[in-house]
């Protein structure tokens, strides 16, 4: 497909997961280029497959655009090619160093003031900050997955986040026609303070006997008028991913409730992480 000339953003999206395919689809499919970096050759090689279906996808289901034509898409496991990028998004696993050392190394190639983003579900903004010569160019995001299909996104202001930081990622957010809630710091912001809390009682209540999964979502779908339950959205998470959320929850608030109860720890060791390889509380045959 031949790929549009834009004038927007140049975005640089670290890690081509779930989450970093994900954000680099809402950005081609929104005309913008991307560049998609991750340290695993095997994941660059199938990245650009499974953006083009995601973006199939949006479009089928007329979440973006059929008639515009896609950015340009590169993947590659060099960090060098970020340099001209506008927008760096880090969109690695929910390790705090990791997270901390891959905006470093971001920071080091890009120019000064270029906008740093973390899409980070839990690890407050701050605590990454302190790993930079320039902490006011890093702000959150915290967008929702799939990030083509949900337009309104958690935004983090963290103490040293700059005015000109913020301004940016509305523009930023204004691009990909995305609605975002500008919230202060703190481990898991809103939506993961209660979220996380709430899947991991779930799945208590499920380990204790008392429902099966099926029936956890079914009321809250039929009750609370949820589109999906608390189990079906860690599933759609990834299990391994609620888990490493949960950890930073305990960590940093000292609440031995966000401590992951025992059967979500053995559906992680299981290999049962959700929808991305088939089997979590629910199955997925399709996958």
């Amino acid at each position: 497909m031949t790929e549009a000339k834009s004038t927007g953003p140049r975005i640089a999206v670290l890690g081509a997961g779930v989450m970093g395919t994900g954000i680099a689809t809402l950005a081609v499919g929104h005309g913008l280029p991307v560049t998609l970096v991750d340290v695993d050759p095997d994941v660059v090689a199938q990245a650009p497959g499974k953006v083009r279906a995601q973006l199939r996808l949006a479009q089928l289901t007329g979440r973006l655009a059929r008639d515009r034509t896609p950015g340009e898409l590169t993947a590659t496991t060099e960090l060098a090619a970020i340099a001209e990028a506008t927008v760096v998004i880090e969109a690695v696993t929910e390790l705090a160093d990791l997270k901390s050392e891959v905006l470093r190394a971001a920071a080091a190639v890009v120019a000064p003031g270029t906008l740093l983003v973390s899409n980070t579900s839990a690890v407050p903004i701050d605590e990454q900050a302190a790993a930079l010569e320039r902490p006011q160019d890093l702000v959150g995001i915290h967008f929702m997955n799939p990030p083509y299909m949900i337009r309104t996104v958690e935004v983090i202001r963290g103490p040293r986040s700059g005015d000109a930081a913020v301004a940016a990622t509305l523009d930023l957010l204004a691009a990909l026609d995305r609605d975002g809630v500008v919230v202060g710091d703190g481990p898991g912001f809103v939506i993961n303070r209660i979220l996380q809390r709430m899947i991991n009682e779930a799945a208590r209540i499920v380990e204790d006997g008392i429902a099966t999964p099926e029936q956890v979502d079914a009321l809250f779908t039929g009750c609370l008028g949820h589109t999906t339950g608390p189990l079906a959205t860690g599933d759609l998470i990834g299990l391994d991913n609620v888990a490493d959320s949960l950890r930073v929850l305990a960590e940093r608030t000292g609440d031995a409730g966000y401590q992951p109860c025992d059967l979500l720890l053995k559906k992680v060791a299981d290999g049962h992480w959700g929808r991305k390889n088939g089997q979590g509380f629910h199955s997925y045959a399709a996958n």
